[in-house]
Order: structure tokens, then C-alpha cells, then sequence
């Protein structure tokens, strides 16, 4: 495998995905590079669910291999949520600051101790000449500050502190995170099943 479209319009995550695959030798586009716009609805009640969803349906439909990944935040102390709504947690149209309010809305009065989290990502490669699926994940645990730290990342990264590191995600260089970020485990363990399919 050469060439490798990664289902997302999220540019912040292709640079993720690029540069953690940039040594496979893999040239990576996405759907923002497709003059037409594709948008798979995510009818799925998990992240696998989700990313295998767009995974085949885009696949089969441009006829290359295809991957995708549904990611989000699980907050304990929120009973896993936003989880599978991470992306429209505050509603249909509003941004990352928004889901970030209502995150912190939610969780005032909760101490730091009970504000465990972790992000998720599933990641599905569909390569549809052998019709074959691959399927892994990955997680990265932190907890959610009171307020928003850093300007770096995107989505909930300002408020997800990482103890190891003493820091959000919002906090570290690209490098820092792309070594430790959710996606980046779920990459690694993508790297090691690569041969099925490449």
C-alpha cells in the first residue's frame, strides 16, 4: 500500500496521522484534498462502530484503502460522556470552546481527585480489492483541569492534564504528543498489524 485516505476534514488530525505514519513511506491524503464534499453520518454507539462505518462506506466508494478514526473524551465523573458525542457536545455547529464550557459546566463542584478521563480512538483501515479490515485502539489517560491550559492541539486539549507529564495536551510541542496521545497508541498498534495489508 502507497497511498492511504484518511476519512477526516480535520486538518489538525491528518498532520497527527502523517507524521506518525511518515515512516512507513505511506503518502497520506484526506478528504479535504477531494474537490467533492463526503460525509458519512455516525449512527454508531461506539467509536469502533464509527470508524469502520466510514471506513467501508468511503472506501467503497472512491475504490482505494481508506482510514478512519472515531476518537473522542470519556470523563468518569460524567458517566463516559461525551464519548461518541465528543465533536457535537455542546450541539450541532458550536466549536471546540463550547465543548470545552460544557465539559467544565458539568463537572464544577467535582474535586480534582474525581476528575479522571481518558481520550479513546479506534482506528479501521478498509482496503476494499481484499475487502479486508483492520482494527485497532488506543487510549490516553489524564484529568480534566478547571480550567483551560495551552494553546496548542485542538478539541479538548486545554483542559486535559496528563500527571506523568505535568501538563494538558494543550501544553506539549507536536512531538510530545504525537509519542503519547491516544491516537498515537492506536497508530503503533496499526504499525504492527500493517503487514496484513499492505
Amino acid at each position: 500500500m502507497k497511498k492511504l485516505m484518511v476519512a477526516t476534514t480535520n486538518a489538525g488530525k491528518v498532520r497527527e496521522i502523517a507524521a506518525i505514519l511518515e515512516s512507513t513511506g505511506i503518502k497520506v491524503t484526506s478528504l479535504l484534498d477531494l474537490d467533492e464534499k463526503i460525509d458519512v453520518e455516525e449512527t454508531g454507539s461506539t467509536f469502533v462502530e464509527n470508524a469502520v462505518l466510514k471506513a467501508k462506506t468511503i472506501a467503497k466508494l472512491l475504490q482505494v484503502p481508506v482510514l478512519a478514526d472515531d476518537s473522542g473524551l470519556e470523563v468518569d465523573a460524567l458517566n463516559g460522556e461525551p464519548g461518541v458525542y465528543s465533536a457535537r457536545y455542546a450541539g450541532e455547529g458550536k466549536n471546540d470552546e463550547a465543548n470545552i464550557h460544557k465539559v467544565l459546566q458539568r463537572l464544577e463542584g467535582v474535586s480534582l481527585p474525581n476528575r479522571s478521563a481518558r481520550f479513546k480512538c479506534a482506528l479501521a483501515v478498509y482496503e476494499p480489492e481484499q475487502d479486508k479490515t483492520i482494527i485497532v485502539e488506543g487510549a490516553c489517560e489524564g484529568i480534566i483541569t478547571e480550567k483551560p491550559v495551552g494553546s496548542n492541539g485542538f478539541g479538548y486539549d486545554p483542559i486535559f492534564f496528563i500527571g506523568k507529564l505535568g501538563r494538558t495536551m494543550a501544553q506539549l510541542t507536536k512531538e510530545e504528543k504525537n509519542s503519547i496521545s491516544h491516537r498515537a497508541d492506536a497508530l503503533r498498534k496499526l504499525q504492527q498489524t500493517w503487514t496484513e495489508i499492505s
